[in-house]
């Protein structure tokens, strides 16, 4: 006798706990840009693994706790955090400078911000590295990294109903099926919504880049055609997806647009 290919219960039971993820988690409102968003943790949550992370970090690198590039990139941090506005109003800012030759800056959930001694000789002046900083703190405040979280496990879950919904299905065939919807999750799901984060980033470091008005002034410093990594080196703990980076130049005609 024929065997099923389908198994319809698994699918129904994954459908069930994809809307219960779906709809139990918190509901999100970015307070700057008014973009609404579902999360998989708490603020608080969030603000822990983003100190366990920030731990992990130093205890793995050499930091620097003194010196006049330490004290100008504490400077720069501190105005940046002063203009995330409601966004930032309760995290905890502390920021860090590693020696190593990789050019790389990200802040972690919570306001814990790290910037590499390889990145420096890259931006070369405050303006420069507070536009860096401005666009790796947006994805802090606006919470990126609790929704991409969610955003992968729902994406475990649905994959997961299909897999124990074709189990009866040839190897072969289960195999390119799961391969195929795999990849349409990658590349139909959770990179558009990555390019929609670092849409949303961009956007708040136009915010925050108005609201420094010695930085609008002295922007131009930063050159035309300079161009930010196509993905700084954010701890894996909350991943997302890379994308190159727009040239300098068009980033600052957005800006003023807006």
């Amino acid at each position: 006798m024929e065997r099923r290919h389908i198994k319809w219960l698994p699918l129904l039971l994954a459908g069930l706990f994809f809307a219960y993820q779906y709809f139990s988690s918190e509901k999100f409102v970015n307070p700057e840009t008014g973009r609404k968003s579902h999360v998989a943790m708490s603020t608080r949550e969030e603000a822990s693994l983003g100190v366990q992370s920030y731990q992990q970090v130093l205890a793995q690198s050499e930091s620097i706790n003194s010196g006049p590039e330490l004290e100008m990139i504490k400077g720069v941090a501190s105005r940046l955090a002063t203009a995330t506005g409601q966004a930032g109003a309760d995290f905890d800012w502390q920021v860090s400078l590693i020696r190593s030759s990789q050019v790389n800056a990200f802040c972690l959930p919570g306001g814990k911000v790290v910037v590499y001694t390889g990145i420096l000789p890259v931006t070369q002046n405050e303006s420069a590295l507070a536009t860096v900083l401005g666009h790796e703190m947006a994805h802090a405040t606006s919470r990126h990294g609790s929704q991409r979280v969610l955003e992968q496990n729902l994406a475990q879950t649905a994959l997961t109903g299909v897999a124990m919904s074709l189990s009866d299905m040839d190897y072969d065939k289960q195999r390119a099926v799961m391969g195929a919807l795999g990849a349409g999750a990658q590349f139909g799901v959770l990179m558009p919504f990555s390019r929609k984060h670092e849409s949303e980033a961009d956007h708040m470091g136009c915010i925050i880049w108005r609201e420094l008005a010695t930085i609008r002034e002295r922007v131009s410093a930063f050159g035309n055609e300079w161009k930010m990594p196509a993905v700084l080196n954010r701890p894996s703990f909350f991943p997302i997806i890379p994308r190159t980076a727009p040239a300098f130049s068009t980033w600052r005609r957005k800006c003023r647009r807006r």
